[in-house]
């Protein structure tokens, strides 16, 4: 018997009525101004902004794609984001010098900095299909909460998707976290449809995941949880059948979803070669035990499950960590609960906790609970044992999951535009909405009023969490600034950019006596978490006067 909750294709009477408050025409236009907002934030943040650490790697891994249809660069990573880059990419149509040879890091910058491209324009081709794509995804959002509980929790889930400074910040770049963990949701949304219908939509279920699948491999661990909700909804859709008929149906429903995810992998490597032709250029860790035996068995392609071998070896690198002023090498199992605590604007926190009680206490929400927090649970547990603690953007499917369930507290019986809930919810928009746009257009480093806000974020964490080499252009233009021109510079800079391509003569204060370093020190602050040694000493006896984008501090010496 279907739910009282299943509102596909038509919605439980008190849930219509509320609905008919709101004007036919209203939804929609609220809808565009929200996702217009957020297009806007992201695309100035896109022009701003020079290349991320990670970027000018995908970006160049993007043209080898389109020129040389090999899958040699950038093997840890599946194709699919790539793709989606190249798209942009293709667009620019940039110089390609195909005789170059270095690795990933080398061919990108060689790409945006030494084959007499602009990397202005460049970096915001490769950026804009990232840009349409989490618009997309925000359309997911909206449908997914107003199908939960009515229009009002649409708006209101898809106000906070819109506000979210991680989603705007991440969203704007030419990176592949955004649009992996999109996928997941809109696989997750695909088989709550297929609770009523499940033949097409668990098929097109199975084609999201295989999209987040070959986006980034820090998906895998959705796969064992979607394949389940894929057989308790193609249960739920034939319960009436007979118990044994339900549970084969609810079995190949699963199976089904399996096998189109893996289909889709595979049909993305051959889309970038025909001919799956793999020679990896860097040497692939041999990985022993149980991880490489798992790995073995993947039926995925062979570039894949290198690249599964990669990553695994990352995660026994010693990376080093920054949190709340303390700087560890290797990782702490609540770095991402914190990050989120501090990058998450406050009414945004309230109303996840709300949204996530709701769908567990609410009868009518409770079948829903499975879907929105069992793969949000589960991937950031996973991304919580990971060794890498550089930011929010591991855990990025939280703000899409949870405002899905946040939307359902304005969809709860009391409900009514005159009263109850759907106020609550809307002055707690209204601060987010406020604590997101008076941090433009410096989404990275944002974090909430709680502590202090972006210009303190660096205080307490560090990396694509507040500095990711985004600011360099920035800081020329303060630097050719009146107060600042014809001094002596020196410069630590983290990120991939070519500071000397933007005008910046600097030199490194690490290399000289400290003695011998006047003027200008700046220093991103990334670099400055992480200091020992000769930086720490001169950043300790220097004084700060200035801050560019709250990601570059400048020093007077």
């Amino acid at each position: 018997m279907a739910s009282e909750l299943d509102t596909r294709p038509s919605a439980p009477a008190g849930e219509r009525a509320r609905a008919r408050r709101l004007p036919a025409w209203l939804v929609p236009l609220l809808a565009v101004l929200l996702l217009a907002q957020m297009a806007v934030a992201m695309v100035t943040t896109a022009v701003r902004q020079t290349p991320t650490i990670d970027e000018p790697v995908y970006v160049g891994t993007a043209a080898v794609y389109l020129h040389e249809h090999s899958l040699r660069l950038n093997p840890e990573h599946p194709p699919l984001g790539k793709l989606v880059v190249a798209a942009g990419v293709a667009l620019a149509d940039p110089r390609y010098d195909a005789a170059f040879e270095g690795d990933q890091g080398e061919v990108g910058r060689h790409l945006l900095y030494e084959s007499g491209n602009d990397p202005w324009r460049l970096m915001l081709f490769a950026r804009l299909p990232v840009i349409v794509l989490t618009l997309l995804f925000g359309l997911v959002v909206l449908v997914f909460a107003r199908e939960l509980a009515g229009a009002v929790a649409g708006l209101t889930a898809l106000a906070l998707y819109c506000f979210s400074p991680d989603l705007i910040a991440h969203g704007s770049l030419a990176t592949l976290d955004v649009p992996a963990a999109g996928f997941v949701l809109t696989a997750v949304w695909l088989l709550w449809r297929a609770r009523l219908r499940p033949r097409p939509y668990v098929a097109l279920a199975g084609v999201a995941l295989g999209a987040a699948l070959a986006t980034k491999m820090s998906t895998l661990p959705a796969v064992p949880v979607l394949m389940g909700l894929a057989a308790v909804s193609v249960w739920h859709a034939t319960g009436g059948a007979g118990r044994r008929i339900a549970a084969r149906r609810a079995l190949a429903g699963a199976a089904v979803v399996a096998v189109i995810a893996v289909a889709v992998v595979w049909v993305t490597y051959l889309m970038v070669d025909p001919r799956l032709r793999w020679d990896p250029e860097q040497p692939v860790p041999v990985v022993r035990g149980l991880r490489g035996a798992a790995v073995q068995l993947m039926p995925f392609p062979e570039a894949y499950r290198d690249g599964m071998r990669i990553q695994f070896a990352f995660e026994n690198h010693p990376w080093q960590g920054f949190l709340f002023g303390r700087l560890y090498t290797g990782s702490l199992w609540y770095y991402l609960p914190a990050a989120l605590l501090v990058k998450t604007p406050l009414g945004m926190l309230a109303l996840w906790v709300a949204g996530a009680v709701a769908v567990v206490a609410v009868r009518r929400l409770r079948p829903a609970a499975p879907y929105l927090l069992v793969p949000a649970g589960l991937l950031l547990a996973v991304a919580m044992q990971g060794s890498r603690d550089f930011g929010t953007r591991y855990a990025v499917f939280v703000p899409m999951f949870l405002a899905v369930a946040a939307g359902c507290v304005a969809g709860l019986r009391g409900g009514r535009l005159r009263g109850g809930p759907v106020w609550v919810a809307a002055a707690l928009v209204g601060f987010v909405a406020v604590s997101s746009l008076r941090t433009f257009p410096y989404y990275l480093p944002y974090s909430n009023e709680a502590f202090g806000g972006p210009a303190k974020t660096h205080l307490r964490l560090h990396d694509a969490a507040v500095d990711w080499g985004q600011d360099l252009g920035a800081l020329a233009d303060r630097l050719e600034e009146e107060r600042y021109r014809g001094e002596r510079v020196w410069l630590v800079y983290k990120g991939s950019g070519v500071p000397s391509y933007y005008g910046i003569e600097a030199a490194d204060p690490r290399k000289v006596p400290a003695g011998e370093v006047r003027g200008l020190l700046v220093v991103s602050d990334s670099a400055a978490a992480k200091a020992t040694g000769r930086l720490a000493e001169l950043i300790d006896s220097s004084r700060p006067i200035d801050t560019v984008g709250h990601s570059i501090t400048i020093y007077r010496r």
